[in-house]
């Protein structure tokens, strides 16, 4: 289905062609029309199919629709979003939609000062993105009021439940208008959500554009099993071997962001950090070095898992399996984006396998296992059932012979207590 055939406004429709948009994503094709409409939705989406626009369009068009004079302070449209990464991400690619309308776009996020976020309030701004800590922030010293709002978007609504944001969410939706638009979407689904959107949708469609909870299917999925403290060691062959140019690594933890950093710094390797510690500033710096090439390979922790839209990124490593699996969809979503085709790979130690059995009973498929020759994981359990095959095909030795038994004995023989003495 066709841009052009939604009947919007020229200069929107202008505004997608100078952004290279023709064809439109499922979700799009799904959700525009009804959004459109004044209808509340609940979008379940795979990561990286095209969703900021399928709810950026049709608020841009609805706002066009019933023109509005711009208020200072008080917004029109608000998108919350769970990460500072992902609301500036937003606010470039909703202004670009925009480019040729008269709406004004901004980000709301911590990690920077106050200042120039409030004046742009003050002047007034018809759409706000903005993370719900920083929003709290503004409306406790007067730089922004709600009671206007009459689109709310909840982008990554999941992410934000997991993150506790869901009091401060909440607090925030019963400051906007009685009768608003809200549209909720989220790359995964759990009973938090549906509850939260039973709370604050009205007689809401549901969207689900791919089996829940999956990762999309323009990516493959491979493994490799190997010792943890070798890990460094695996991914430094496979950089060499591969050529790869660029590639974005997650790990569970900063400590571990920070001593692979420093690993392939001493390889001279260039690459960089993006995590909490980080500054705003020095995020912004990685990630915008990492877009334009100058760095091989950024690592990231689950602040970066969100809202990272890079283009032509073949490669995505979890140098760490995440807790929850529901992160692996998430942070595998930055490769396979909008039709391209993209790899995740996965570094698994013996103690990540319960971890990796959780992401493929959620994901409904077996991830492909590669064992790399020099790299292989010794597992007593399947060299014990080796050798017992052996022995019982009659091609063992003595010694074979005297595992087995060993192994049999100490698990049959009865435990003595110790004699006391007198």
């Amino acid at each position: 289905m066709q841009f052009s055939s939604l009947d919007l406004a020229p200069d929107l429709l202008r505004a997608l062609v100078e952004c290279g948009y023709s064809e439109m994503t499922p979700v799009q094709a799904q959700a525009i029309v009804p959004a459109r409409r004044g209808k509340d939705l609940q979008v379940t989406a795979q990561t990286g199919t095209g969703k900021t626009a399928a709810f950026a369009i049709p608020l841009l068009q609805r706002m066009l629709d019933t023109p509005k004079e711009t208020e200072a302070r008080r917004p029109r449209a608000l998108v919350l979003t769970p990460t500072r990464e992902l609301a500036e991400q937003l606010a470039n690619a909703i202004s670009a939609y925009a480019q040729f309308l008269p709406l004004s776009v901004t980000a709301l996020y911590g990690g920077v000062k106050m200042g120039g976020q409030a004046n742009k309030l003050t002047a007034g701004v018809d759409m706000v993105i903005s993370t719900p800590g920083r929003l709290l922030e503004h409306l406790a010293l007067g730089n922004v009021i709600l009671s206007d709002v009459e689109f709310v978007v909840l982008d990554e609504a999941d992410r934000m439940l997991d993150m506790g944001f869901s009091t401060d969410v909440l607090k925030l939706l019963q400051m906007t208008a009685t009768k608003r638009q809200t549209l909720l979407f989220s790359a995964t689904t759990s009973p938090a959500v549906n509850e939260l959107s039973h709370k604050i949708l009205n007689n809401h469609q549901q969207i689900r554009v791919a089996k829940t909870n999956s990762a999309a299917d323009t990516v493959n999925h491979v493994m490799y099993p190997v010792e943890e403290n070798r890990k460094i060691e695996l991914f430094e062959q496979l950089l060499a071997e591969n050529n790869w140019f660029q590639v974005l690594v997650f790990t569970s933890t900063k400590e571990q962001a920070d001593q692979l950093l420093a690993g392939l710094q001493q390889r001279k390797i260039d690459a960089a950090v993006c995590h909490g510690d980080k500054s705003q500033g020095a995020r912004r710096r990685a990630i915008a070095d990492f877009k334009s090439a100058k760095l091989q390979v950024l690592i990231a922790t689950e602040v970066a898992a969100r809202g990272l839209d890079i283009q032509g990124l073949d490669y995505v490593i979890n140098f760490n399996l995440p807790y929850l699996p529901e992160d692996y969809v998430h942070r595998i979503g930055r490769t396979g984006r909008a039709g391209a085709a993209g790899t995740a790979i996965s570094f698994v130690s013996r103690e990540e396998e319960q971890s990796l059995e959780r992401i493929q009973k959620l994901m409904g498929s077996a991830i492909k296992r590669i064992v790399k020759p020099g790299f292989e994981v010794s597992n007593r359990g399947s060299l014990l059932k080796s050798i017992s095959r052996k022995v019982l095909t009659g091609r063992s030795n003595k010694a074979t012979e005297t595992v087995i038994e060993l192994e049999n004995s100490n698990k049959t023989k009865p435990k003595t207590k110790p004699q006391r003495t007198k």
